[in-house]
């Protein structure tokens, strides 16, 4: 299955459930700004995201963006000063 490149952006009003949102979506990515989230799932893992999402965001004050990175954006992005993207994670099993 295919990994899927995106950026996760939401803008939640209620403590509690920014919380939950950040934990969920810290669950399959990497936070690289305060609402800001780097995520490389396969497509069956970001529907089950998204469903999972829906469940907490209240649709009527908060919001909750994906943006899907092709090779070519992804590889020529801009870092300016702090902001960095995180590493390809590599997982090694060992018997």
């Amino acid at each position: 299955m295919a990994t899927l490149t995106l950026i996760a952006a939401y803008d939640v009003r209620d403590d509690d459930r920014r919380a939950r949102l950040a934990a969920t979506l810290q669950s399959v990515g990497d936070r690289v700004q305060k609402s800001v989230f780097v995520l490389m799932i396969d497509s069956k893992s970001f529907s089950e995201l998204q469903l999972r999402a829906s469940q907490i965001i209240n649709p009527d004050t908060d919001s909750l963006l994906f943006f899907r990175q092709c090779v070519t954006c992804w590889d020529s992005h801009v870092p300016l000063g702090q902001g960095h993207v995180p590493d390809e994670v590599t997982h090694w099993a060992l018997f």
